[in-house]
């Protein structure tokens, strides 16, 4: 497959591996065994490693051979064993790489793994520089002889040891690309005392394919390393750290950084200029699904979408598309947007279990009440209920009044988002919110996997899309399916000028109003209509009617809901039950008051199933 691994060295992200060691070491092999023997002795247990990995999205998988050299093989009394570890540690990755492609038409490649020769700086220069190629060039040319894609030389701790693998691999392998990446300390300078810069010219110089830095101390030194190495050469990059620095907890070595930490730094690395990433000492499957989601929904954000076919970017004069009814005419909520008039929402939350007698009650007394919709949320904080698209048909058939169906990429692919949204609309859906979707982390299946195919942007343009009859494909599909299109906004984020700008790109895609976040405070929501002042839409915002002090301490500390000061001290301040609730109502009912004038409508939810008194926020009694 020449060609198709020449397309990895092309610029585009490529997600690696993470540690072998640390999961074999999880599996209980001893720390002081060597791992490379594992592939002829427990090849299962390394072939286990690898399909997780692989299942987890990682396109490269590197061989177990780290240490399959001669001069780390021979503190174990195995020399002589080079070849029938690396020729087997080839194998079961390349049998791992095959499974997946014909299993599930998955892609990936093999590394060969070659890491440093394990010596101390002056014993290296003593034994001399021609030996260190040698034992490289062995290691390298039983590698290639059992197929590998690539070669990784990885934490090399001089220059001069880095450069004598590259030259080992244009010996013996020079068929093959070479990664190579240095190990540096704190200040990030290589273990010989070389810049990151120095060192990404030499390598460069020599004929490394990509450089980069793998291990060290943590992501954000290697951060630090990939920014100096790019002004320094014109090479793609790689960044691989280890999860921090490990602790002894009770006689075992735990890495503490966390899959979502690391995930926040792939984005970073990409941002530096890496297109190799992936981790080093104590990464885990876990941190590879998380920064194939982070890397995933970076591409779509980047972009708008546009570089994912899927999200089906709409060209409305191409040849079998359709102009979709004027908005007026495609909802009820559709016509109270376009004609500028003020909306009503309340938020029911659909049933952990298959009973949804209560949330069609409170459907019905809020129709009864003169709300003009209900919005249903996709499994919100990633919990497993009855889904959402589901509750919204029980309650347009049987109460009549219209809903929102929030619909997020989160566990759906293109393919079934396509589906689920042609089947809404066939049974009288129209109006959607589009969203990313809480990470499962968040919810009581923290284990389930995300897809994360797209983010937001890249579904209100699949939304579009279809409004437009075109399918993710952009085949034309002689309809439109006639959704209003609505999107989400937070004011209260931190990064306020990054929400602005995604903002942007959903208007850009087809959104059509927006819905916030709940807002406690008004100054930031006021700072956001300011910002979108140039590509406004109708803006719906939320509110959420506090029914404690509890309450408000998860919305603050939990969601991260910007809730100020003083309405803390509000809900703090009462003693009882019935007056928190009553405190949490009054407040939301200032909070409406407040906002009415500078926006278009409002939803509020109704926490714990409180139906009646989200009616009493909009002054909707029994009467009206």
């Amino acid at each position: 497959m020449p060609a198709a691994v020449d397309r990895l060295f092309e610029g585009k992200t490529v997600l690696c591996d993470g540690a072998m060691g640390t999961m074999l070491y999880s599996c209980g092999v001893f720390i002081n065994r060597c791992y490379d023997e594992l592939n002829v002795t427990q090849p299962e247990t390394v072939r286990t490693v690898h399909e997780q990995y692989l299942q987890a999205g990682a396109q490269v998988i590197e061989t177990n051979t780290f240490g399959a050299n001669a001069y780390r093989l021979k503190h174990y009394g195995l020399r002589e064993k080079v070849k029938d570890f690396n020729l087997a540690g080839a194998k079961i990755a390349r049998q791992c790489v095959d499974a997946i492609r014909e299993k599930q038409s998955t892609q990936a490649f093999v590394a060969g793994a070659v890491g440093s020769l394990g010596l101390p700086l002056e014993e290296l220069k003593k034994a001399g520089l021609d030996k260190a190629r040698a034992a490289f060039a062995e290691q390298m040319s039983v590698l290639a002889e059992g197929g590998v894609d690539l070669l990784i030389a990885e934490t090399m701790m001089s220059v001069d040891e880095a450069e004598q693998a590259v030259l080992a691999a244009r010996e013996v392998a020079p068929q093959l690309k070479i990664i190579v990446m240095m190990t540096v300390n704190e200040d990030g300078s290589c273990l010989d005392g070389t810049s990151p810069e120095d060192a990404a010219k030499r390598l460069t110089a020599i004929g490394a394919d990509v450089v980069g830095c793998n291990c060290s101390v943590g992501p954000a030194t290697v951060l630090s390393v990939i920014e100096r190495m790019r002004h320094a050469t014109d090479l793609p990059l790689a960044a691989m750290p280890n999860a921090g620095m490990p602790r002894n907890v009770e006689g075992r070595n735990i890495y503490m950084t966390s899959p979502e930490y690391m995930a926040s730094f792939a984005r970073k690395f990409v941002r530096a200029g890496a297109s190799w990433v992936g981790g080093c000492c104590g990464t885990t499957p876990a941190h590879t699904r998380a920064m194939r989601g982070a890397l995933r929904v970076m591409e779509v954000q980047d972009a708008g979408g546009e570089q994912i076919t899927a999200t089906g970017a709409v060209v409305v004069a191409r040849e079998g598309g359709v102009e979709p009814k004027p908005l007026r005419e495609r909802s009820l909520i559709g016509r109270l947007i376009a004609e500028g008039e003020f909306v009503t929402m309340v938020e029911i939350v659909s049933p952990k279990g298959f009973d949804s007698s209560k949330e069609i009650a409170g459907a019905r007394l809020l129709a009864a009440r003169g709300v003009h919709a209900i919005n249903v949320p996709d499994s919100p904080r990633a919990s497993a209920r009855m889904s959402a698209q589901t509750l919204c048909v029980q309650i347009q058939q049987q109460v009549g009044i219209e809903t929102v169906l929030h619909f997020t990429c989160r566990d759906r692919n293109v393919l079934g988002m396509q589906s689920d949204l042609l089947g809404a609309a066939s049974m009288g859906l129209k109006n959607i919110l589009c969203l990313t979707g809480d990470p499962p982390k968040m919810g009581n299946y923290p284990d389930a996997t995300a897809v994360f195919d797209t983010d937001a942007i890249g579904v209100v343009k699949i939304v579009n899309g279809l409004n437009h009859g075109f399918d993710i494909g952009n085949n034309p599909t002689g309809a439109s399916t006639g959704f209003t299109i609505a999107c989400a906004a937070n004011p209260g984020v931190q990064d306020i000028d990054h929400e602005v700008r995604r903002f942007a790109h959903k208007v850009e895609a087809g959104a059509e109003y927006g819905i916030t976040q709940p807002v406690f405070d008004l100054r930031l929501l006021e700072k956001f209509l300011r910002a979108i002042e140039g590509f406004r839409i109708p803006i719906v915002a939320g509110i959420w009617p506090l029914t404690s002090l509890r309450n408000a301490e998860f919305m603050r500390n939990d969601l991260k809901v910007a809730v100020p000061d003083e309405i803390m001290a509000r809900m703090a301040a009462q003693t009882s039950k019935e007056a928190s609730l009553a405190e949490g109502l009054k407040i939301a009912q200032e909070m409406l008051a407040s906002v009415r004038g500078d926006v278009q409508g409002v939803q509020v939810s109704a926490p714990f199933g409180k139906y009646e008194a989200a009616a009493e926020v909009l002054g909707l009694r029994e009467e009206a």
